[in-house]
């Protein structure tokens, strides 16, 4: 079987205040770098756009109507949302098939119709909490991934894995109460948003933080996945894990200061795979997030597609 691919043209209309660093041209890079021959065997499919029924699964329905009320339509002007976060007259359409990408991406996979999935879509979603857009993200949708895995396949527990040097605070808040979900994050610490200690642990205790500090290279990053991810994941027995993907861990990345290089996002991924393997029938769906060095962000992607790929 082979790897999946979804995305969307409707992603690269989603513009936000000129000079943003969450920018069509992440997207365009991306699709570039997935363009060389070894990539051929990819399957590739246009993104579906989420429903209501889907977003309501991970957000408040007064929030995903509030917020769906508030995007603009052609020729409206930007709203602002806070400082970092606005949404254009593509905004819409680009949240909505972002979202759907992690719903089919979930169908395929679960289905057996691929061996995993990645998710090339933007605005990302793992600071969105149920009622709040915030950090370039409106809707969640790794937890949107994971909610429909439950509710449509019968998933009995999913995990989310999230390397992005941010916290995904948002995918920490929707599964807090929730037994059968469990987020594990390796992230900058300080950083935004300002969460993601050690001491947040869930009220399950299916929260897992492994905040490392500025400065920190691949061996402290391998080593939390080593010492502290994997075995927690691989402990909770997850039959699907769902990847929040980012990049900005590199260390050209402008916006944090980790030291990481594309091997090590290479590396992670082969280590992810070979416990979804073990425990999850190689049940894997990784949708996008962080990265905005562009360069480093189409690297970055290559050797997480190319390591989904393998075997």
């Amino acid at each position: 079987m082979h790897t999946l691919l979804v995305t969307h043209p409707a992603c690269l209309d989603h513009e936000m205040l000129p000079g943003h660093p969450e920018s069509p041209d992440r997207l365009r890079a991306i699709l570039r770098a997935l363009e060389g021959e070894e990539f051929a065997l990819l399957q590739r499919e246009e993104a579906v756009s989420a429903t209501r029924e889907h977003l309501v699964r991970a957000h408040d329905p007064a929030y995903v109507d509030r917020l769906l009320d508030l995007m603009p339509g052609p020729g409206d002007a930007m709203v602002h949302i806070d400082a970092d976060t606005s949404m254009g007259p593509g905004t819409n359409e680009a949240a909505l098939r972002a979202a759907g990408a992690a719903v089919q991406a979930v169908d395929e996979v679960m289905a057996g119709r691929v061996a995993n999935a990645f998710c090339a879509v933007r605005p990302p979603g793992h600071h969105a909490t149920p009622t709040r857009a915030m950090g370039f993200c409106f809707f969640n949708n790794a937890a949107i991934a994971a909610r429909h895995a439950r509710a449509v396949h019968g998933v009995d527990r999913v995990a989310v894995i999230d390397f992005d040097v941010h916290h995904g605070n948002g995918t920490q808040d929707i599964f807090w109460s929730d037994p059968a979900l469990f987020y594990a994050s390796t992230h900058q610490s300080p950083a935004y948003p300002g969460t993601g200690a050690a001491h947040e642990t869930g009220a399950h205790r299916n929260v897992l933080n492994v905040p490392v500090p500025p400065g920190s290279g691949g061996d402290m990053f391998r080593e939390a996945m080593d010492a502290a991810v994997l075995p927690a994941v691989s402990a909770f027995r997850p039959g699907l894990i769902v990847i929040s993907a980012g990049f900005d861990a590199h260390a050209r990345d402008p916006l944090a200061d980790l030291r990481l290089t594309e091997a090590d996002f290479g590396w992670a991924t082969k280590r992810i795979k070979d416990l979804a393997g073990k425990v999850c029938a190689d049940r894997i769906v990784s949708t996008l997030e962080g990265g905005y060095d562009l360069s480093a962000l189409g690297l970055s992607v290559a050797a997480h597609v190319r390591a989904l790929m393998e075997g």
